[in-house]
């Protein structure tokens, strides 16, 4: 849940107790857990692992980063698949090294605590710079004209790939492309600042509420294409 919305939710609800969860199918499907204590003092965090499950980040040789390095999230967990239906090359891939790897990077800090940084496929490689998309659209967030965003990386001959924002103005309000660019330069390194800002009625999701940015990302090359 993005931070901003946290920090609302907070203020207008003081007494709630929030607990946020961070899981996959495949962990059946909690991995970790925030509890409405640290809600505050941890935001943004996806908590520590939950009962039964061991949770580790881990860079490409499966050896666990420094505190506050990006690598990736690998669990243990008797509550974990066994494998993939029919299909003994992923199953492999996604054990290699004994653990399961979750797809997610993510750092952790001195008390155990992970946050997520963006999924691995996610991760927007621009002008030779790795770039989170979640850090973008946590920015983005924290604009009131903001309603919704989703950020992705678009394929580009200059850049490889150009950081795009997709974005759902909220209700009455007016949004430029100007204003979000200026908004994201006072906060952000310039070569995470979106070159490309696309508007739209609502952002594509599934069943359960995810946005699937790989159907964002698609349509939006369709579009450009045509």
């Amino acid at each position: 849940m993005p931070i901003e919305v946290l920090r609302e939710l907070s203020t207008r609800l003081p007494g709630l107790r929030l607990w946020n969860c961070y899981g996959q199918t495949e962990t059946a499907c909690i991995a970790t857990l925030l509890q409405p204590e640290d809600q505050i003092r941890k935001i943004g965090s996806a908590g520590r692992p939950a009962l039964h499950v061991e949770t580790r980040i881990v860079d490409d040789d499966m050896q666990e980063v420094a505190l506050g390095e990006i690598g990736e999230v690998v669990h243990r967990s008797p509550q974990l698949m066994s494998h993939y239906w029919n299909d003994p090359g992923q199953t492999a891939a996604a054990f290699a090294g004994g653990w399961f790897h979750s797809g997610d990077l993510a750092t952790v800090d001195s008390e155990g605590y992970i946050t997520i940084v963006d999924r691995k496929k996610d991760m927007i490689k621009t002008g030779g710079e790795n770039v989170s998309s979640r850090e973008v659209e946590e920015v983005l967030y924290a604009m009131a004209s903001v309603s919704e965003a989703a950020v992705i990386g678009l394929p580009d001959p200059r850049w490889i790939e150009a950081v795009t924002a997709v974005i759902v103005p909220s209700a009455g309000r007016d949004l430029s492309e100007a204003a979000v660019r200026d908004f994201c330069r006072r906060r952000l390194a310039s070569f995470k600042v979106p070159k490309r800002i696309v508007l739209v009625d609502k952002l594509p999701r599934n069943a359960s509420g995810k946005i699937l940015k790989r159907d964002l990302r698609l349509g939006l090359m369709d579009r450009e294409g045509s």
